[in-house]
């Protein structure tokens, strides 16, 4: 193409390489140095350190100014539209070569975070922001920034061959600049999009980039880092505080910064013995009643609680106070708001086109598109920037089931059967076996967990037992039965007795945590203390036993803020929990038993050191449904805990267990004592029932109202 056609595919805003007619340049052997400014009537830069006056060519918004044939890029400087004098974006060499562009296309850059997206870096000498975005479909990309006044047509991008990336070096700026692109699709139109890899953004409802450093901060977690590296989760205590960061507590009103939350959020854990905190997604999206579940920055951290380097501060800080940090994570849809994502270079780029397969119905999100090998490498690469650049200990991999399949939430004409005519989401379960095999190899130590509703099998199974490769799965059976026949009435308990008891059948054939999360306490569906029948003694007593038979039994744990406290009214992400409860006695005991029975769970390795090993539990039993009282056994290698639920406000002042060969039976646990709330029917001397050759056949217990019983025990 020759110059001329060039300079009017610059003018019309449909150049793919800039660079080659801008900069310096000779032309009829003359060496020129050539801009665009469009609009301007007059252009004055700096050549050799003095300020000169460039001349208007025909062609509109075109300057030149002819220079020494020896002078380079370094001997001159351009003023941007906002006064900054600084080097010539257009004079300088790509970044990004044909290794990147070869790894990202074949969906294995793992560091792709470090070269798309905006970068502080020094370039053949001077310091600047390298800025670059994948966008393959576009006809012209431009970045647009305050140094520019946000003008699309002064800094076009430069292609990268056929990859698909557009890039620009622009000398002299700094972090805290705003920024977007502006894409011109194949059918002309023009949008403005927000980075897919900003390490920032605005404030909603504002929707600039922010160029950001995140090599600022140091971290001071080494102990914490190299013990998480050696650490295994199967048999140690797991304990889950769940957290809405917005909602959790504010000032006046107002969002805490991420290091006030910090500073508060671990005094209070260390008290309560949580041993993690797991954020609801801190990840930045526009709407706040999605909680963070409608992503529109994955590597952003929420502008809401500050800046990066103050999330930084917030994990390094509860790291050292031996907290671990685990976030909500969301590769299974994205939002269609059209600064983001969606429809990013006018085609579907990170959804499929087909809405059978790229929309979906329940949320009105896109689906990312997993077989494309750009696509599952953005997420890829942003778990593996969590990890690394904000050293979070783990992901709660949110609504894995509907990654899995492809007809969730869609009836059987809604959705593209895969090529086997079956419904499973193929390119999505290698995208997750890639996920969790990256991930572990990179990161020995972090916790990948699923939240997933169905049966499909082999979630926690290791990938090269054909499994997916997650560490950890949401027990949602255990919920929705755990929390149907809660809220039966007590007369009627006796009836549903298997909704206790079926969950045993298959707690051991996945890692599995029993969760009583944030999704069960909105919608109507009442806070936990809501949903619990009787007057309100009972109600108290009953929530008291729901926490104790959770610690119970075999499973890691979590619980959503509030509960703890008993918080009447559902939760809502625009006000803080009801701390103001707790001048309430009734509510301070619950928040009590919650914290001496958190430590209890701590301290006892029968809790949780076999919680995926079926030799850990063994019924009492399970039968006994006329009185709605179970009991059983939790197993480890140095001790044998003996725990029993009443599940009615029946009191049994002697009630035989077929305990045999017991030695001795001491209560270390009851949910009824009276610095609970409870009525203080105590254990105080528990009987070991012999026959008539002095061997032990069973014990005798009181059996409080409601209540979990929880006895030290040893056997001849």
């Amino acid at each position: 193409m020759d110059l001329k056609h060039q300079l009017s595919n610059l003018i019309d805003g449909n150049h793919h390489d800039p660079h080659r007619i801008l900069g310096v340049h000779t032309v009829d052997k003359k060496k020129v140095i050539r801009l665009f400014r469009p609009g301007a009537k007059e252009l004055h830069l700096e050549v050799l350190g003095k300020i000169v006056e460039a001349k208007k060519s025909q062609k509109p918004g075109l300057f030149a100014y002819e220079v020494p044939h020896n002078l380079t890029f370094s001997d001159y400087r351009i003023y941007h539209h906002s006064g900054l004098l600084a080097h010539d974006p257009y004079g300088f060499l790509p970044i990004l070569g044909d290794v990147d562009a070869y790894l990202f296309s074949q969906g294995i850059h793992y560091r792709i975070f470090e070269k798309l997206g905006a970068h502080l870096i020094e370039h053949q000498g001077v310091k600047g922001v390298h800025f670059a975005v994948w966008a393959p479909n576009a006809k012209r990309v431009s970045l647009v920034g305050d140094f520019n006044h946000f003008d699309g047509r002064v800094n076009p991008m430069r292609a990268l061959g056929h990859s698909g990336i557009f890039e620009l070096f622009v000398p002299g700026l700094k972090a805290g600049e705003k920024y977007k692109f502006e894409i011109k699709t194949q059918d002309d139109q023009i949008i403005l999009k927000s980075d897919p890899y900003a390490f920032a953004a605005e404030l909603r409802p504002l929707t600039a980039s922010i160029v950001s450093d995140l090599h600022h901060f140091k971290f001071t977690d080494d102990a914490w880092m190299k013990k998480r590296a050696d650490h295994h989760y199967f048999n140690v205590p797991l304990n889950i505080y769940e957290v809405h960061l917005g909602s959790w507590k504010k000032k006046d009103g107002q969002f805490l910064n991420y290091r006030e939350i910090a500073k508060e959020l671990t005094t209070y854990c260390k008290e309560m013995s949580f041993t993690h905190v797991e954020l609801m997604p801190v990840q930045e999206h526009p709407f706040d009643e999605s909680w963070g579940y409608q992503v529109t920055g994955y590597y952003a951290m929420t502008s809401r609680f500050g800046t990066p380097e103050d999330f930084q501060w917030f994990v390094n800080h509860l790291h050292q106070h031996n907290i671990g940090v685990i976030l909500d994570w969301v590769p299974g849809h994205f939002p269609t708001d059209d600064f983001s994502l969606g429809k990013f270079d006018g085609s579907a780029l990170y959804e499929h086109a087909d809405k059978r397969q790229g929309f979906h119905p329940h949320w009105n999100t896109y689906i990312f598109n997993y077989g494309r090998h750009e696509v599952s490498n953005f997420l890829i690469a942003n778990a593996l920037f969590l990890f690394e650049m904000m050293h979070v200990d783990g992901l709660r991999v949110d609504a894995v089931a509907s990654m899995l399949y492809l007809d969730y939430g869609r009836e059987p004409h809604e959705f593209i059967p895969n090529k086997y005519d079956g419904k499973e989401n193929l390119e999505a379960i290698q995208f997750i076996k890639h996920l969790n095999s990256i991930v572990h190899q990179q990161f020995p130590g972090v916790l990948m967990i699923a939240e997933e509703s169905t049966a499909f099998g082999g979630i926690t199974r290791p990938l090269e037992s054909a499994g997916l490769g997650f560490d950890l799965k949401w027990n949602m059976g255990w919920m929705n039965d755990t929390l149907h026949y809660f809220s039966k009435d007590m007369l009627y308990r006796n009836y549903h007795q298997n909704e206790l008891t079926f969950g045993l059948l298959y707690a051991f054939s996945e890692h599995f945590t029993l969760v009583l999360s944030h999704d069960e306490v909105v919608h109507g569906k009442k806070s936990l203390i809501g949903k619990m029948p009787g007057d309100n003694w009972q109600r108290f007593a009953n929530l008291r036993l729901l926490y104790s038979y959770m610690i119970c039994q075999p499973g890691k744990k979590l619980i959503f803020m509030g509960g703890e406290i008993a918080q009447f009214d559902e939760w809502s992400c625009l006000s803080e929990i009801q701390w103001f409860l707790l001048q309430y006695p009734s509510h301070k005991a619950v928040q009590r038993m919650t914290k001496e029975l958190n430590h209890l769970y701590l301290k006892n390795s029968p809790l949780w050191e076999n919680d995926f090993h079926s030799e850990g539990f063994q019924w009492v039993d399970f039968s006994d449904s006329k009185n709605s009282v179970i009991s059983y056994l939790r197993k480890s290698k140095e001790a044998v805990l003996l725990c029993v639920h009443n599940f009615t406000p029946e009191y049994h002042p002697e009630y035989r267990l077929p305990l045999a060969n017991v030695a001795s039976l001491i209560e270390i646990f009851n949910s009824d004592a009276k610095e609970y709330g409870g009525s203080g029917k105590l254990n105080g001397h528990p009987v070991i029932d012999c026959d008539k050759d002095h061997v032990a056949t069973g014990v005798k217990i009181c059996i409080a109202p409601l209540a979990t019983m929880i006895f030290k025990v040893s056997f001849y």
